[in-house]
């Protein structure tokens, strides 16, 4: 027997970012009454944005945009190299990392709104400080900051679930915990709400609209083997286990249209014996993002990607996958003294799988499923076609390149030569899909296979389809479920509001 609850005004399936921000728009916006519908248990809380570090990619021409949001002195101001985002960078590394196939409309809106949005956070409470654990260096003497990414958010994706998670209990949200959507209850003209389960029971909530923001099918095996390729099923996951695609098949039940880049994922270098799913716990203990400083090795004692193409923000997304489909789906990441003390903390924390020698034959032959020989080999090409005439930098895309080998590597191609050597065992950690359901983009309403409307529906988040392909810009994930989290909560706040009035013959 399915148990009904009190109505709502607007039921939001998901309880990550980009859901938390549709609530607390929609209450804001029409005083709608709002229930929250989360699938994990409270201390599980929080989706994929739980999991993220809390790099946001907004719009910024200077620093005292930065001070917008961040308590930045007037000597750290002055002091440091804040670089920027402007509108056009962000367009630019977009486009570029995409292939140009970014929905021009979706891009538009989550750039030219990004700052905007930021600035809402904060005045929902959340805290950003200055990134300088992750995005900056020292160069001559002097603080730099590159890849457009000098603000991250107090506390990291946990921190920002927590801002927002307070400021949805402030303003009288509900929130069911433990309870899982199952179907949208739909008369073939609009969407009435949801069927879900809690405790194993059936529930029925009620409301005449619903955001769906409850993520992607990246914890979903099956839909990954089907969707993304075979061997896929053998990912790790870096992120929610309750991410498993029924949003998504809700919405498709009903006829919603699929966008987007549905075989596309987002998929880091991640530890190689790290747990089947992400664990809060662990924080970023599994994390791998200095390849760039590094020689990524395959199981032949073979490089296959230009490790210094960009900085990690720009190649991280997709490298992941590099390492995916090297043999045995492993890679080591070897690094030499010269450059051990630019690692990030993660690198010699408990649960990396590393290597230590005080020769690369040594090295070679600690390196788990690598074939020494042809490890040596590699090296010693490699250190032959490093260009002598260059300093190294990594503040900047220094330039120091190989010459006359493949792959290159096109910056902060030091030899591999200095003692102790350390290698990092990695595979590849799958954080969200790409594939989603079409838009309206000024409303965020769910489009049918017509591409007409679907009455009552709405989503945000990781579900919408369009704006990332092939590969995607560190940061922008959530800056797009805040953007569009406050455009489908407006929206769906007001639809709401309107049938409210028609049933009462008001307005």
């Amino acid at each position: 027997m399915t148990v009904p609850m009190q109505p709502f005004d607007v039921i939001v399936v998901g309880k990550g970012n980009a859901a938390l921000c549709a609530a607390i728009a929609a209450r804001d916006a029409t005083g709608a009454r709002v229930a929250m519908l989360e699938a994990a248990a409270i201390d599980e809380s929080g989706g994929n944005s739980r999991f993220a570090g809390g790099m946001m990619r907004f719009v910024y021409d200077s620093v005292e945009d930065l001070r917008l949001l961040a308590e930045i002195s007037d000597e750290e101001a002055k002091n440091t190299d804040w670089d920027t985002n402007t509108q056009d960078q962000y367009y630019d590394d977009l486009y570029r990392v995409t292939s140009f196939r970014t929905d021009p409309r979706l891009s538009e809106i989550m750039i030219t709104r990004s700052l905007e949005a930021m600035v809402w956070l904060r005045s929902l409470g959340v805290r950003f400080v200055p990134n300088y654990r992750a995005a900056s260096a020292m160069v001559a003497g002097r603080r730099r900051f590159f890849g457009g990414m000098a603000i991250e958010v107090s506390g990291g994706g946990p921190g920002l679930v927590q801002y927002l998670d307070a400021a949805a209990v402030k303003r009288g949200i509900e929130i069911f915990y433990e309870t899982r959507a199952v179907s949208l209850i739909y008369d073939g003209e609009r969407v009435l709400g949801v069927q879900a389960k809690h405790g194993g029971k059936p529930v029925e909530y009620r409301a005449p609209t619903v955001i769906l923001a409850c993520g992607g099918f990246e914890a979903n095996p099956e839909w990954r083997t089907r969707y993304l390729g075979p061997g896929w099923e053998l990912a790790k996951v870096r992120g929610s286990r309750f991410n498993m695609g029924e949003g998504l098949r809700m919405a498709l039940d009903i006829g919603a249209c699929p966008y987007g880049n549905w075989s596309g994922r987002h998929v880091t270098s991640w530890e190689r014996h790290a747990p089947e799913f992400g664990d809060l716990a662990m924080d970023h203990a599994c994390h791998r993002h200095n390849y760039p400083l590094s020689l990524m090795i395959n199981a032949h004692g073979k490089r296959f990607v230009d490790e210094g193409a960009e900085f990690y923000g720009y190649t991280y997304a997709k490298y992941g996958e590099e390492v995916f489909k090297q043999p045995e789906q492993f890679a080591w990441q070897v690094f030499d003294a010269k450059v051990i003390h630019l690692l990030r903390p993660e690198y010699h924390g408990k649960v990396a799988t590393r290597v230590t020698a005080n020769s690369l034959e040594e090295l070679a032959g600690k390196m788990e499923g690598v074939n020494p020989e042809g490890f040596l080999k590699t090296v010693c090409e490699f250190n032959a076609a490093v260009r002598k005439d260059v300093p190294f930098n990594p503040g900047i895309k220094d330039g120091l390149c190989t010459v006359g080998i493949e792959p290159p590597k096109s910056n902060w191609a030091q030899p591999l030569d200095t003692p102790p050597f350390e290698a990092y065992h990695t595979t590849a950690g799958i954080t969200f899909t790409f594939g989603g359901l079409r838009i309206d983009p000024e409303t965020a309403q769910v489009l049918d296979v017509n591409l007409q409307p679907i009455p009552g529906l709405y989503t945000a988040g990781e579900m919408m389809g369009g704006l990332f392909y092939f590969n995607y810009p560190l940061g922008s994930g959530l800056v797009s479920g805040t953007v569009f989290g406050r455009i489908a909560g407006a929206a769906a706040g007001a639809a709401a509001r309107a049938a409210s009035q028609a049933m009462s013959g008001t307005g």
